[in-house]
């Protein structure tokens, strides 16, 4: 923060920015001002730059200013994802109440932390890569390591020698590795200066505290299910990782489920020179392809991303790899089975990560929707296995789920082209809620229920000049000429005289 971020903090506005700015030192804060996101002083220096807005200097008291660069709140979209790709923090600060109810300065704070290895906005993501947040603990020549997409609920733990956490750091490549502070040299020498960074303190960092956090969040009494109770600096890491996640606003990880043990001798690791020169994954050559590219036919998402590992990680068990082989095998020899299946897969889309924005409330109407399309091809593909005559793939086809219950609720609550927006309306359908369904009414034909109540009182009065009116002052009210006045009931209370009418106001509009 400049000096002038300091000096600027006289002012109730930046006095609130400040003291959330100190929460987030690290963190670019777009903070809520009205239509439009805000940021200031250092903060807006880099924003400006990144995004290509003009930085200005708001003058703040006599001899003072600070720089500030800002965009309409519309635009979060657009710009969020250029700030986090050029490996920047950012905190999305937001408005916590409607200006219009409070006479003091509007309450504001975090509502997101979005960071390299951690978020669920699919213009940051890449739908073919896993997003991978990274946690390391080093103890002498051993290591531990965790690593968690939040935007598919893949957790992963693995302790070993150094050497071999470097490779796995290498083949599963996240995006954004948390250490202890006091070990930056150390992680440093070991993984390199290419990835991006983040310290945390240290008490983050203790067994005690990832058993804890790891037993508490599964909701088990211990860890021995997962088979990772013996891999203490792993579940050290593990336990940091979950913190960081936490302080990023990130408290819905339900969809993080199961744990699973990254076992280092059921496959030939490869350093990122062999992954290079072998072009695994991108070709070294302009317009070439790499094996991955070659390969990847898949249907949907969540397969292509599988494929990634399957050849960045290869297998070294021989029933292992036979049993891969012999499920491709029977998908070549029965064609009409594959292409329905590749079929129903693509229309199934991205389910993980629709799964963990469901979880974490960051779903939307429309692909709430899409759920309900993913959850209606299950059965046909369940159908497809069980007649497959392969143990594997019908022991496979016998675990899927219909999940009824939920495509059914889906179907009979959700408008099926439902919006993006829930603010756009016609999200849920007639006869769900009826005070939704009242309130509806009271929207779409308000006028014509106003225009009954002015005919009706027009023909028990006798007063054809009566009408039904609003401001803001009383809300709607009952204009009478005063030619016509002493035909008003007294039930009405007078609220208003004008030069040539009075205007008047009865319990049945009030409450309207």
């Amino acid at each position: 923060m400049t000096a002038s971020t300091k000096e600027a903090k006289e002012t109730p506005l930046m006095k609130q920015f400040n003291a959330i700015k100190a929460k987030y030192p690290d963190a670019i804060l777009l903070f809520r001002v009205g239509d439009f996101y805000e940021t200031f002083g250092e903060d807006a220096i880099k924003t400006a730059s990144v995004l290509g807005i003009i930085l200005t200097k708001r003058a703040n008291g006599s001899g003072t200013h600070i720089e500030l660069a800002g965009f309409p709140h519309h635009s979060l979209d657009s710009y969020l994802p250029k700030l986090v790709r050029a490996g920047l923090k950012v905190a999305v600060c937001d408005q916590l109440e409607d200006p219009k109810f409070t006479k003091t300065i509007v309450k504001r704070g975090v509502t997101e932390l979005v960071t390299p290895g951690m978020t669920f906005n699919d213009k940051i993501l890449d739908h073919k890569s896993n997003n991978f947040l990274g946690s390391i603990v080093i103890d002498g020549d051993k290591a531990g390591l965790s690593l968690v997409d939040i935007s598919t609920g893949e957790f992963f733990l693995a302790e070993n020698n150094i050497e071999q956490i470097d490779k796995i750091v290498k083949s599963f490549k996240p995006n954004e590795i948390i250490f202890e502070k006091s070990s930056k040299t150390k992680v440093n020498e070991i993984l390199g200066n290419q990835l991006y960074y983040s310290p945390i303190d240290a008490w983050a960092f203790t067994y005690d505290y990832g058993f804890e956090t790891l037993t508490k969040h599964f909701g088990t009494a211990s860890l021995k299910g997962f088979g990772v109770e013996h891999l203490k600096l792993a579940i050290a890491s593990a336990g940091a990782i979950i913190y960081y996640i936490s302080t990023a606003q990130h408290d819905k990880l339900k969809h993080i489920s199961t744990l699973s043990r990254i076992e280092t001798d059921d496959y030939v690791w490869l350093d990122a020179f062999t992954i290079r020169n072998l072009e695994l994954l991108n070709s070294n050559h302009l317009n070439g392809k790499g094996l991955l590219q070659i390969l990847d036919k898949t249907a949907a998402a969540p397969g292509a991303r599988l494929l990634r590992r399957w050849l960045a990680l290869p297998l070294k068990d021989e029933k292992a790899i036979q049993q891969r082989l012999n499920h491709v095998s029977h998908f070549l020899s029965e064609e009409t089975s594959a292409k329905e299946i590749h079929q129903l897969i693509a229309e199934i889309g991205d389910i993980e990560r629709l799964n963990s924005k469901a979880a974490t409330g960051k779903i939307n109407p429309k692909e709430l929707m899409q759920v309900k399309r993913a959850l209606d091809c299950l059965m046909p593909i369940q159908s497809i296995l069980l007649k497959s005559g392969e143990p594997q793939l019908i022991a496979l086809g016998e675990e899927l789920n219909d999940c009824e219950w939920l495509r059914n609720k889906i179907e009979i609550e959700l408008e099926p082209d439902a919006p993006f927006n829930i603010n756009k309306g016609k999200v849920i359908k007639a006869g769900v809620h009826s005070e939704l369904d009242e309130l509806r009414s009271i929207s779409h034909s308000g006028k014509d229920y106003l225009l009954r109540i002015q005919q009706r009182e027009i023909e028990i009065t006798g007063i054809p000049s009566l009408k039904v009116a609003f401001n803001n002052v009383f809300g709607y009210y009952l204009e009478v000429t005063n030619t016509h006045k002493d035909k008003v009931p007294t039930t009405w209370i007078r609220k208003q005289t004008l030069t040539n009418a009075e205007r008047y106001i009865k319990p049945e509009l009030k409450e309207y």
